[in-house]
């Protein structure tokens, strides 16, 4: 059956050069500390809570990076809901600003499946897609 109503218009996160900068510089002393600096600083960028997500996924420390992950996944929801989203709609990956609330999500799926949650993890996964297939295949090196 087709849907005969329109899609809603993709949603586009606002960039926040000054949070950019400081993860670049972050990036420059790779260390933990360095990146949790930038959360601490910037708690609503959710590009500092993904790279934290994905290094405590990298270390093992599946416990963390579902904590990280979820943080930097529900900042982003907020945006997306102050930047007009009603729920539903595509998220395009090919926006630098969404990537960060979409590799949160990632990770989400990721950690929740490691820890058990494996319906939130297939509902994390699905969302991704949702929100624009290319970052699933992105993140899942496809």
């Amino acid at each position: 059956m087709q849907n005969l109503l329109p899609e809603p218009p993709a949603t586009l996160l606002s960039a926040d050069d000054n949070a950019e900068e400081a993860l670049a510089a972050a990036r420059q002393a790779d260390t933990d500390e360095a990146y949790a600096s930038v959360a601490a600083q910037h708690p609503t960028f959710s590009a500092a809570w993904a790279v934290l997500a994905a290094r405590s996924m990298a270390a093992g420390q599946v416990v963390a990076a579902y904590a990280y992950a979820r943080t930097g996944y529900h900042r982003g929801l907020d945006q997306l809901r102050r930047s007009g989203w009603k729920g539903h709609g595509p998220v395009p990956w090919a926006h630098g600003p969404n990537q960060g609330f979409l590799r949160c999500l990632h990770v989400l799926s990721r950690a929740a499946g490691e820890i058990g949650e494996s319906d939130e993890a297939a509902r994390c996964a699905q969302f991704l897609r949702d929100c624009d297939p290319a970052a699933g295949d992105a993140l899942s090196g496809t």
